[in-house]
C-alpha cells in the first residue's frame, strides 16, 4: 500500500473525546491477542514511520514506545481499522513478552473459564516451531528432537514417512483417538523436517493462502 493511500485511510479514523484510539495489539505468527493500549494522532504517525509500535498513556499522559526500557518491542506487520473506523487492530512480530509482568500475553489471568481452553492450532504450532527451533540451536542432550537434527535429513524423512503410515492404518482402522495421535506425531516430525529445511509456518501460511 502506497504512503498516500495510507495516510488517506489514517485520515477517516475517528478518534474519541480525547484524541484516542484504541488498539489490540496481536502476535501475527499466532494470533494470540498480546495486549490493549491506546494511540493518539502522534502516536499513530510515528506507529506508521518507524515500523514499531507507539502508544500514549492516559495515566502518564505522555507518548510511550514499547519496548524502551525492556527490549521487548513490537514490529508492525499490518495495521487493520474496524467498520466503525475506531479501533486498531495491530499485527506485530513480538520480540520477547508483551507483558510487563514476564508474560507473553497481557491476558493470562481468567475471570471465568466454563470450558476447557485449547489453544488455535496456529497458536500451537507456533509456539511448537518456536521449541523446535532453540533446540536445533541448543541440541541439548536426552532430548528426541536433537536426535533427529543429530541423524541427520533421512532419518527425519523416514520418520515422516512411519508416522504418514500409522495415520493411514489409524484411520483405515477408523481409530478416532489414534488417528488424533498419530496426526500429532506427524505435525511434530513435518515442523522438524521444516525447521532443518530452514522454511518457516509463515511460508506455508502464505502458499496455502495464495491456494485459497
Amino acid at each position: 500500500m502506497s504512503e498516500e493511500i495510507t495516510v488517506q485511510k489514517a485520515a477517516q479514523l475517528k478518534f474519541d473525546e480525547q484524541g484516542l484510539l484504541p488498539a489490540i495489539i496481536q502476535d501475527i505468527n499466532s494470533g494470540q491477542v498480546l495486549m490493549l493500549a491506546y494511540m493518539n494522532q502522534e502516536a499513530l504517525e510515528k506507529t506508521l514511520q518507524t515500523g514499531f509500535t507507539w502508544f500514549y498513556s492516559r495515566s502518564r499522559q505522555k507518548l510511550w514506545f514499547k519496548g524502551e526500557t525492556s527490549g521487548h518491542q513490537q514490529r508492525v506487520a499490518a495495521i487493520y481499522y474496524d467498520c466503525d473506523q475506531d479501533t486498531l487492530l495491530v499485527q506485530v512480530h513480538q520480540k520477547g513478552v508483551a507483558c510487563h509482568l514476564g508474560a507473553f500475553s497481557c491476558f493470562s489471568e481468567p475471570l471465568q473459564k466454563n470450558e476447557k481452553l485449547v489453544p488455535p492450532i496456529g497458536t500451537v504450532l507456533a509456539d511448537l516451531e518456536k521449541i523446535i527451533l532453540g533446540r536445533q540451536q541448543v541440541l541439548p542432550e536426552n532430548s528426541y528432537t536433537t536426535y533427529l537434527f543429530t541423524e541427520g535429513l533421512d532419518k527425519i524423512l523416514k520418520k515422516i514417512g512411519e508416522e504418514a503410515a500409522e495415520v493411514i492404518i489409524a484411520a483405515k482402522g477408523g481409530q478416532k483417538n489414534e488417528v488424533i495421535y498419530e496426526t500429532a506425531d506427524l505435525l511434530y516430525h513435518l515442523l522438524v523436517l521444516l525447521v532443518q529445511q530452514g522454511i518457516s509456518l509463515r511460508e506455508i501460511a502464505a502458499e496455502l493462502e495464495k491456494r485459497k
